[in-house]
């Protein structure tokens, strides 16, 4: 008896991942992206070290996800287009920080109704920050790209088995090497830190493959 359990058990699980291997699928979609910065990127400029990015408010962006699922796992990439309002000298005179990048990372979701799959997410960031001083559009602040980091939670929630809705929260960490115009960096200029949060509606589209 004990040995049918185990039988029918086994014959259970590989019918599982059988299942979950089949449901193979690639993915596009669009975005929209509410932020929050947090740590000293969103404090007000106070710092003695002239290298840090400060005094960043909230802001709004867009974003493009593509991905690769194979049953619960996938890989994905994303480009993210985000402007933070700003209200120090280290701004233009349009008061924006603009931050832009890709990044390339795991996504593990779970089904738990037909249309309805919870995800979590973890990637490497590559971000790069612009902004200015005054009203000279030509005294820019840049930085150089350093790796960062985001994790992430949602819900894809099915719309007629091709497209999905899919609202989600993130957190990034990015490292950023400051090149500030009259500010003297050097190898050893300690990175800044932009920290924010996103709340992120998208939309997507899926292409199911190798059935």
């Amino acid at each position: 008896m004990k040995g049918t359990f185990r039988t029918a058990g086994f014959a259970l699980s590989l019918a599982l991942v059988a299942s979950a291997l089949a449901a193979q699928s690639i993915s596009i979609g669009l975005r929209g992206t509410g932020s929050f910065p947090t740590g000293s990127f969103a404090e007000d400029q106070t710092s003695t070290n002239a290298a840090v990015i400060e005094g960043a408010k909230s802001g709004f962006g867009y974003g493009l996800d593509v991905g690769l699922a194979v049953g619960m796992f996938g890989l994905y990439g994303g480009f993210d287009h985000i402007n933070f309002d700003c209200e120090t000298t280290t701004c233009r005179s349009d008061g924006k920080y603009t931050l832009q990048g890709v990044t390339v990372g795991l996504k593990v979701a779970v089904p738990m109704m037909d249309r309805l799959r919870p995800f979590v997410k973890g990637g490497v960031t590559f971000n790069d920050l612009q902004g200015g001083y005054g009203g000279s559009s030509s005294n820019r602040l840049t930085t150089e790209k350093t790796p960062g980091y985001e994790v992430g939670a949602g819900l894809d929630i099915s719309l007629m088995g091709i497209v999905s809705f899919a609202p989600q929260v993130r957190y990034i960490g990015q490292n950023l090497k400051a090149k500030v115009p009259g500010v003297t960096t050097t190898t050893t200029t300690p990175s800044t830190g932009v920290n924010y949060f996103t709340f992120d509606l998208g939309l997507a589209v899926h292409t199911p493959f190798g059935k």
